[in-house]
């Protein structure tokens, strides 16, 4: 086994496990830091594949601004622990099959679709110059400028309606 395998197969054990530890989590701010720690182990990844920008770009992002809302969100709603709900009927049959399908799928691909031919390289050095960022500064915004706006009023948007959601009435306070 090379080093590069062993790091890989490390990175992807532990992608594995903050992924669950999100999904089985009773309280929703340990589920959130558990996406934080998957965001930080998908931009180590990056940093392998030789793509720094994308990694430093999922860090910032992702695990920083994004979560933070999240996280903002979370502790103003004061949900931190879920709560039991009523579950519809039809819900888990339709979970438990459509987690069948994904599975079927899943192994049809990795048996019948991969090759030992399909390798993945590292970049060119030449795809992470100064240069290249700037283009692809420049096509951010110019090209996708209303798009990143559009998200950025979305996420301000469902703020303040987290914000009007938690707010207790003056009435209600006796």
């Amino acid at each position: 086994m090379s080093s590069d395998l062993i790091v890989f197969l490390v990175l992807a054990l532990i992608a594995i496990a903050t992924a669950l530890g999100m999904l089985f989590s009773n309280n929703a701010v340990y589920s959130a830091l558990f996406l934080v720690l998957n965001f930080v182990t998908v931009a180590i990844f990056y940093l392998i594949l030789g793509a720094p920008f994308i990694a430093m770009a999922q860090i910032t992002v992702y695990a920083g601004a994004i979560m933070v809302l999240f996280l903002f969100v979370i502790m103003l709603l004061g949900a931190e622990s879920l709560a039991p709900t009523n579950v519809l009927p039809w819900q888990k049959p339709l979970a438990r099959l459509l987690s069948i399908i994904l599975a079927v799928e899943a192994i049809y691909l990795l048996f019948n679709r991969a090759t030992t031919s399909m390798a993945v390289s590292a970049p060119d050095a030449s795809l992470n110059t100064m240069e290249s960022l700037r283009t692809m500064a420049l096509a951010l915004f110019n090209q996708f400028l209303l798009p990143f706006e559009v998200t950025s009023i979305l996420l301000l948007v469902a703020m303040m309606g987290a914000i009007v959601l938690s707010r207790q009435e003056k009435g209600a306070l006796k």
